[in-house]
């Protein structure tokens, strides 16, 4: 009988989301494990068919993603183990690494280019893409910065000039990629950390209208932008062409209706919708199974981003602010990237190079969202501990 008691305890404990004698946020790592399991199931459904094509070998994507997988959880571990007095003192040199890998990519030679795009460093494992680790770089910089200048920031009209000139410079290497979705997902970074800092009301004006001003002025200059925002207005009006990919993306979702057609069984990743397993995993998931599916992975984003945002919080009352403004920039992060991904899979946004958080296939984007993850489990530990979680161990 002893056995089966602490069987029984041991079972109460691992589901029990957060109790709080631990000095680790459970839920988080739950949700961390089960969103890396999801995406290698629907990785390994939506790249089958070019897998087969282009290698012989249906699982090829599978097993690559199951590396990735691997590889995530296993730089998760050992950056948990990183201080956070580490990354404060570091967030200058982050941003410069993020700069200079961000320049070389544009080398030929060093910088692989695909479909004109030139974003990705081979790498023994995988392409590295350095604008995933830039957005990581930036929340880093930007904490250290308004951590040390808070005062000034929340008192000075245009104390934010600093921090703008400085997504500016990862935004201008990332444009000319050309990679116009990750730098909007900077310019989102910013705006949000201005708004947890308490900046004067006309930083926000001054940021909105730039970035509005200089969005637009992007998208006219560029002709095959200005196909992705046509092809959005109206995907059937030319569904072999600019609007080639939505519209199979919305036949995906109305085909899966509301409990989809079953794990496996799409029609669209059948070499009719392009970057099945990447950008456009989730309509897969719509077609496999349904608006329930989509349902289901939309609670578990917004579980995974209200974590964040509350280990932000309590850091911040615990007058942790570089531990607050990271943790609140990584769950912008999150939510913003997995919001764009899944309105233009819906036909909601225009479509964007942006994964979905721990689902679609990379490795870039795999571990850096790994090491994201780790730091928010990081914040939380020490937070716990400041908060005497130690004590409450003996019963554990």
């Amino acid at each position: 009988m002893h056995i089966f008691s602490k069987i029984k305890a041991g079972y109460q404990r691992w589901t029990t989301l957060t109790p709080t004698n631990l000095l680790y946020d459970r839920s988080l790592l739950w949700l961390f494990i089960i969103l890396l399991f999801i995406g290698f199931v629907m990785v390994t459904s939506a790249s089958i068919p070019v897998g087969t094509r282009l290698f012989d070998d249906p699982f090829y994507f599978a097993k690559r993603d199951a590396m990735y997988v691997i590889l995530s959880m296993g730089i998760c571990y050992y950056f948990i183990k990183v201080p956070m007095a580490n990354w404060e003192s570091w967030h200058k040199r982050v941003f410069i690494l993020a700069l200079i890998l961000l320049i070389l990519v544009l080398i030929p030679g060093i910088g692989k280019s695909v479909n004109g795009a030139r974003r990705w460093i081979p790498m023994v494992l995988f392409n590295f893409q350095p604008a995933e680790f830039a957005k990581l770089a930036l929340i880093c910089f930007l904490s250290g910065y308004f951590t040390r200048r808070y005062d000034e920031v929340r008192s000075r009209k245009l104390s934010a000039a600093k921090p703008l000139i400085v997504m500016g410079f990862l935004g201008t290497f990332l444009i000319l990629q050309p990679d116009l979705g990750s730098t909007v997902v900077l310019f989102v970074i910013t705006f949000g950390l201005l708004f947890v800092v308490g900046a004067h009301i006309m930083q926000f004006l001054v940021l909105a209208a730039t970035g509005g001003f200089l969005f637009v002025v992007l998208v006219l200059s560029s002709a095959y932008r200005m196909k992705r925002i046509t092809g959005f207005m109206d995907p059937f009006k030319d569904p072999y062409g600019t609007g080639f990919q939505l519209s199979n993306s919305l036949m995906a979702f109305g085909r899966g209706e509301f409990t989809g057609e079953g794990l496996g069984n799409s029609i669209q990743k059948l070499e009719y919708l392009p970057e099945a397993h990447t950008d456009f995993v989730m309509a897969v998931v719509g077609e496999e199974f349904g608006f329930a599916g989509i349902t289901v992975m939309i609670i578990l984003l917004a579980l995974l981003v209200f974590r964040a945002m509350k280990i932000g919080r309590e850091s911040l009352q615990l007058e942790q602010r570089f531990k607050g403004f990271f943790a609140f920039g990584i769950s912008f992060w999150i939510f913003f990237q997995g919001f764009v991904n899944l309105g233009m899979s819906l036909g909601l946004l225009p479509t964007k190079g942006l994964t979905f958080p721990l689902v679609s296939y990379g490795g870039s984007s795999l571990v850096i969202m790994a090491i994201s993850i780790a730091i928010l489990l990081r914040i939380d530990h020490e937070n716990r501990l400041m908060r005497g979680g130690h004590a409450r161990l003996k019963d554990d």
